[in-house]
C-alpha cells in the first residue's frame, strides 16, 4: 500500500470501529487488522492513539466543514443546516468523540475548536438569514435558533439509541415550524439535491 493509502485505510478502520463498537473497542491491533496492516504502521503514521483520534475527528469535521459550507450557501441555508444535522452516522460518531473526550484531555481540546469553528459558521449563517427579513419577536435570536437545532439533533439521537422516541416528532415539529417561519415552506430536501 502506499503511504497515503495506508494511512486512509488506517483512519477508516479507526472510524468504522467507533461507529460499530465505540470509541474503547479501538486498539491499534484491532485497527491494523481492519485496515490490512501491520500494527507496528499504526504508530508509524500516528506516533500515539490519542494523535490516532485526533487525526480521524480532524478528518470527519473537515468533511463536514466543507458539506456545511456547501449547504450554507443554498437558498435555504437553515433548512440545508437541519437536514444536514441528522446525519445520524456523523452524529453517532460525534457521539463518540464526546465519550471519548471525557477520559482524554487531547480530544476535549480538539472537539472545543472544531465546535467553537463550526457555531461561529452557523451562528453567521443564522445572523445573515434573520436579517434579511426579521422573524418577529416570539421568534429565537439566532443564536438560540443554531442551539436548539443542534441540540435537539443530538439529543433526539442519544434517545433512539435507547429506543426512546416519545415526544420526538413534536420537537421536530417544533423546530421545523421556527424554520418554516424564518425561511419560508422546505423547497427541496438536501438529500434529494
Amino acid at each position: 500500500m502506499e503511504d497515503s493509502t495506508t494511512r486512509t485505510a488506517i483512519l477508516d478502520a479507526t472510524q468504522q470501529i467507533m461507529l460499530e463498537d465505540g470509541y474503547a473497542a479501538v486498539s491499534s491491533r484491532r485497527v491494523a487488522d481492519k485496515a490490512g496492516v501491520n500494527s507496528a504502521l499504526v504508530y508509524y503514521y500516528f506516533g500515539t492513539m490519542d494523535d490516532l483520534f485526533i487525526a480521524t475527528f480532524q478528518r470527519g469535521a473537515e468533511q463536514s466543514y466543507r458539506r456545511q459550507v456547501e449547504a450554507l450557501s443554498s437558498d435555504q441555508p437553515l433548512w440545508a443546516l437541519w437536514e444536514m444535522i441528522h446525519d445520524a452516522p456523523r452524529t453517532a460518531l460525534t457521539m463518540e468523540f464526546v465519550a471519548l473526550a471525557n477520559h482524554r484531555k487531547a480530544i476535549r481540546s480538539e472537539i472545543t475548536r472544531s465546535s467553537q469553528r463550526f457555531r461561529a459558521m452557523h451562528l453567521e449563517a443564522a445572523s445573515k438569514v434573520m436579517a434579511k427579513s426579521p422573524p418577529g419577536p416570539d421568534l429565537p435570536s439566532p443564536e438560540a435558533i443554531v442551539l436548539l437545532m443542534s441540540s435537539v439533533s443530538r439529543f433526539l439521537l442519544m434517545e433512539q439509541a435507547f429506543e426512546v422516541s416519545t415526544g420526538h416528532a413534536e420537537m421536530i415539529a417544533h423546530v421545523e415550524d421556527h424554520l418554516r417561519r424564518i425561511e419560508g415552506e422546505r423547497r427541496t430536501a438536501l438529500r434529494d439535491a
